[in-house]
């Protein structure tokens, strides 16, 4: 089975989305989005909403707010507190079993994202990194991050970075099925597109 995969997507629990759980479920469905990662601001409550609701894969995550900027965990099973260092917050990720992501790290016209210091602080305990994101201005941002991807061997994905229904959809990987686990989908990235 060949997986849409967007794994950074925002519903109305982000404190700046007003995107319902079940209008996302409906826009992913009409996208063909068939494997999603929510991963609202400092809260895991939006992905469990949509997870009830849709009838394709649902990856719990959250977009963390750390001491040291945004860092994002996937298949998580509890919410991480923002305001840890940004090392503390890996160890909390990957305590949970889960896949530690780094998002948008060079977009400078973001004020949350990761920190010189904190980024080699957490580099080698990283999974993923979004190489391109949707939201980015400039196409800059995305050339380093894969950059710094492929230096350092680390798994690079696509998203949207969804905040509006109009933006889902727009980006995401085109993946084959994996098993549901976060060693899976890391295996599955790896392979995908």
């Amino acid at each position: 089975m060949v997986l849409r995969a967007d794994l950074h997507v925002h519903t109305r629990f982000s404190h700046d989305c007003v995107t319902k759980p079940e209008d996302l479920v409906a826009r992913c469905l009409l996208r063909e989005i068939n494997c999603v990662a929510i991963t609202d601001h400092n809260t895991i409550q939006g992905a469990l909403a949509v997870k009830d609701l849709a009838p394709f894969t649902v990856i719990v995550g959250e977009e963390i707010s750390t001491a040291g900027g945004d860092l994002i965990g996937l298949f998580l099973e509890e919410e991480i507190p923002s305001g840890l260092t940004a090392l503390e917050t890996v160890h909390r990720i990957k305590d949970q079993g889960g896949l530690v992501s780094i998002p948008h790290p060079f977009d400078r016209l973001r004020s949350s994202v990761i920190s010189p210091e904190a980024l080699e602080d957490v580099l080698p305990h990283t999974d993923i990194i979004e190489v391109f994101n949707a939201r980015n201005i400039s196409n800059k941002a995305d050339e380093r991050a894969l950059e710094l991807a492929r230096i350092h061997g680390v798994t690079g994905t696509a998203v949207s970075d969804a905040h509006t229904l109009m933006e889902l959809g727009q980006t995401f990987a085109t993946l084959s099925g994996f098993d549901g686990s976060s060693q899976g989908l890391l295996e599955s990235l790896r392979q995908g597109t």
